[in-house]
């Protein structure tokens, strides 16, 4: 399985491929960032992170789509932001019929340190031990993207399969299931697009 694990933001949008199977060893297929300038209008700038993203899924042709889900913060202005950003990795996605799973930050922490109040210096080490990299990812972003593919390999499948069993059991009584229930079963059933690999990548690593 392999999995693009997107870390929303305007300046900079973490991106991270990683390869494997829940029980199994994970790998490193690609991890970077998208970054846009922070003078921008903002319409452009979501037109930078989107061509960054399309590249992406051309190149690396994953099989699900990991991304942050936005929470409420302190910081409106950055909140709005890694909404927008959100919202533009979640329709690549969809428009390619790949599932689309979010993850929340404290769900992330947890899959990967065993703990929902790590801090992105603990996340870090552990992506690195996990993936077997000579150094953590940098910047910060482009460690959480890879620890977002990696939580929704662990967590992902199992989820998948206890939806689709709410919403079996609830057709067998002949209940209708909630629609966001119905909806995450459906995202669960694994679904390949056709990738191009001549697309012009448009993003840079992370240094």
């Amino acid at each position: 399985m392999r999995v693009l694990g997107v870390d929303p933001g305007l300046t900079r949008c973490g991106i991270g491929v990683v390869d494997g199977t829940a029980g199994r060893r994970l790998a490193m297929a690609g991890v970077g960032v998208v970054r846009t300038p922070a003078d921008a209008p903002v319409g452009e700038r979501l037109v930078l992170v989107e061509q960054g993203i399309e590249a992406w899924l051309d190149e690396y042709g994953p099989d699900a789509v990991a991304v942050e889900r936005v929470f409420s913060q302190h910081n409106v202005r950055t909140v709005m932001g890694t909404a927008q950003a959100s919202a533009v990795a979640i329709l690549c996605a969809a428009r390619r019929g790949l599932p689309v799973h979010l993850h929340t930050p404290s769900e992330v922490k947890a899959a990967v340190t065993g703990s929902g109040r790590a801090d992105k210096a603990q996340v870090g080490a552990m992506v690195t031990r996990l993936l077997r990299l000579d150094a953590p990812p940098k910047p910060a972003d482009a460690a959480d993207a890879l620890a977002l593919a990696i939580c929704h390999i662990w967590r992902g499948p199992a989820t998948d399969r206890l939806l689709r069993a709410a919403a079996g059991q609830a057709a067998a009584a002949g209940v209708r299931p909630p629609a966001a229930v119905a909806a995450r079963a459906a995202a669960g059933r694994p679904r390949r697009s056709a990738a191009s690999t001549d697309a012009v990548r448009n993003r840079e690593s992370a240094t």
